[in-house]
């Protein structure tokens, strides 16, 4: 069970490996033109915008975050100001009362009166009439002997024994927050607990010993500091805190997130924001703290809870890139379905014309590029059906043509075939001049023939010239002498021209030149190979031809192909001469404007016709202009 299984699970996984490969080695030109205009527009669409829904919910995060530290360090800074300025205010008094010469009397021991020590009070009540925020003022003289209206010694320990003495002793004459007070000798009428009061305390300092005479001692309401940051909301649930140098609360709401702010998190300077995770709770401080007092006032909130308007901003953002990602796949769509599916029809337009049906036809009407080439594409159809009919009357004409050409051949054929018979009797007959000039007419016929191919060899060639002038000197006995050279490499084989290519010239020697001139005339022909071509020399020294006659021919020789062909058809027509042009008209046809005739001639001196061919070495596709047939 657990082979056949195994042999289950292995031709189940192959078709999913193989489309898994097929879809590995698939690209993008390789889909339906629909698809990858579907996931064009879909790139240009969506990949911008959640560019820009990230771009703008990166941006947003960092201004939110920015604008609310900003906030919140301005709030801090509203409410540092107002914690400086009361402590300013203490200050202030602790210097006009320390100042005052009946509580410098005091301090010193010059007064002992009770009615002295009552005016002290009375003097020392005005403050606390003045500042209600104030819950004591207490002056200590450096005996140890105090007054006030609202604070006591709890023991009759001496007073300049307690840490507030010392301290502000210590700071010699200067300003000094304690903070909240604890375990100290000292209590009120009220009876203000320890964490309902912040202390502050001055040396008052003798300027002719520079020392301590007596500290002031005044206690501060909490609810005085706590006015200034108890209604500030930060978020939903975030509150501001203030601590002393020493981490001590001196303001906390009743339900704070974390009991102590240690200093060291506010290490960074005097104001800044940083993260902590107290009881498992991330929480963001703000904190600025005051050059004046010292007191850090910090912002403290979840940071869940400053993500808030961020997270609705990021929610409106998703819901607009959603929007825009479904209207852009439904624009997709539909555009892509309008390009594509007049494509479609098209092709299988295409298909109908490719299995023969040339009478399919685009009916659209759009103005577009689909739209002009569903247009060309019946003009195409259009053509193409005229050009298969003129194909059609063109092969017929070629047809018979063709069969007019095999009868026309069946005569040559014919003929060297009873030329050739004639030869043989005439040999029988011991007529050895009527058989060679029958023999040679023979060769003449045959060569010529060449079984319908345009391109023989060089061999053969040569071969019908001598046939050719064999015949001509049995004509001009006497009259005509002939010279051939032909260069090694000519003789040896292997090398093809063009057909009938010297006779026609051969015979322009004959009978415009030597015919032409007095007494016996020479006709050389030499055939070299010269620079990757063949040359072919025909020389006469017959009449040769005037200037202008010179000019004229060559300049017929330099005309464009087609004017060529028509002055050889119409010198055809006519029966006149034709064959110089005609031969320069298959040399251009055949092997283009760098091969053809030179001519050069003198009055009274002769003709030198120089073909220049190129050096084939075997029969190109150009050879034939139509099949071998059957010799009859």
């Amino acid at each position: 069970m657990r082979n056949n299984d195994g042999n289950d699970g292995g031709r189940a996984a192959k078709p999913v490996m193989r489309t898994f490969k097929r879809l590995k080695g698939l690209r993008l030109h390789d889909l339906r033109l629909r698809y990858q205009l579907m996931i064009l527009f879909l790139l240009i669409s969506l990949l911008p915008s959640i560019g820009l829904g990230y771009l703008v919910n990166w941006t947003v995060s960092r201004v939110l975050e920015r604008q609310a530290v900003d906030h919140t360090l301005q709030l801090i800074g509203k409410v540092n100001q107002t914690l400086d300025s009361d402590m300013e205010n203490l200050q202030n008094m602790t210097y006009l009362i320390g100042f005052d010469s009946g509580i410098r009397s005091f301090m010193t021991g010059g007064l002992e009166s009770g009615a002295d020590l009552y005016q002290l009070k009375q003097y020392l009540q005005r403050y606390t009439t003045l500042y209600p925020e104030i819950a004591g003022l207490l002056v200590v003289g450096r005996g140890g002997s105090y007054v006030s209206n609202e604070l006591y010694a709890r023991t009759a320990d001496n007073l300049t024994r307690e840490d507030w003495y010392k301290r502000a002793v210590a700071s010699e004459g200067l300003f000094t927050i304690l903070g909240q007070p604890s375990q100290r000798n000292l209590t009120s009428h009220v009876n203000y607990r320890d964490d309902e009061v912040v202390t502050v305390v001055r040396a008052v300092v003798d300027p002719d010993t520079e020392r301590a005479i007596g500290v002031v001692l005044i206690d501060l309401k909490l609810w005085t500091v706590s006015k200034a940051a108890r209604d500030v909301k930060l978020g939903r649930t975030g509150y501001l805190t203030v601590t002393d140098q020493s981490g001590g609360v001196i303001y906390a709401p009743d339900e704070p997130y974390t009991d102590s702010l240690p200093p060291a998190w506010f290490a960074g300077g005097d104001s800044g924001s940083v993260t902590r995770n107290v009881d498992g709770r991330e929480l963001q401080l703000i904190y600025a703290t005051s050059s004046f007092t010292g007191w850090t006032t910090a912002g403290v909130f979840l940071t869940r809870e400053t993500g808030y308007e961020v997270r609705q901003i990021h929610f409106y953002v998703i819901c607009f890139l959603f929007l825009v990602c479904l209207s852009g796949l439904t624009a997709s769509l539909r555009l892509s379905r309008s390009i594509s599916r007049p494509i479609s029809q098209l092709m299988a337009f295409m298909r109908q014309a490719e299995s023969g049906d040339l009478s399919v036809r685009y009916e659209g009407k759009r103005g577009d590029e689909v739209g002009m080439l569903g247009r060309s594409f019946n003009h195409m159809l259009v053509e193409l059906r005229r050009l298969i009919r003129l194909s059609e009357r063109k092969e017929r004409q070629k047809r018979e043509a063709e069969l007019r050409s095999l009868q026309d051949n069946i005569k040559p054929h014919f003929l060297y075939n009873t030329l050739d018979t004639i030869h043989w009797m005439a040999r029988k007959k011991g007529a050895d001049e009527v058989s060679e000039m029958v023999e040679s007419l023979s060769k003449l016929f045959r060569i010529g023939l060449s079984k319908g191919s345009n391109i023989i060899p060089l061999t053969d060639e040569l071969e019908h010239i001598r046939s050719y002038l064999l015949i001509q000197k049995t004509r001009y006995k006497g009259r005509l002498v002939v010279d051939i050279e032909a260069g090694p490499e000519t003789e040896a084989g292997g090398l093809f021209v063009l057909k009938l290519l010297l006779q026609p010239l051969v015979e322009n020697a004959i009978y415009h030149g030597i015919k032409a001139r007095r007494g016996p005339g020479r006709i050389s022909i030499a055939v070299n190979a010269e620079a990757g071509a063949l040359i072919l020399t025909v020389r006469d020294d017959g009449a040769g031809m005037e200037p202008e006659r010179l000019g004229e021919l060559r300049c017929k020789l330099a005309e464009p192909l087609e004017a060529l062909e028509r002055q050889a058809s119409e010198r055809e027509r006519s029966g006149r001469s034709y064959g110089m042009l005609n031969v320069q008209a298959r040399l251009r046809l055949a092997f283009g404007e760098a091969y053809g005739i030179g001519i050069g001639s003198e009055a009274g001196e002769g003709t030198v016709v120089t073909v220049r061919h190129p050096l084939l070495t075997e029969p190109p596709a150009i050879a034939s202009d139509k099949e071998q047939e059957e010799e009859t």
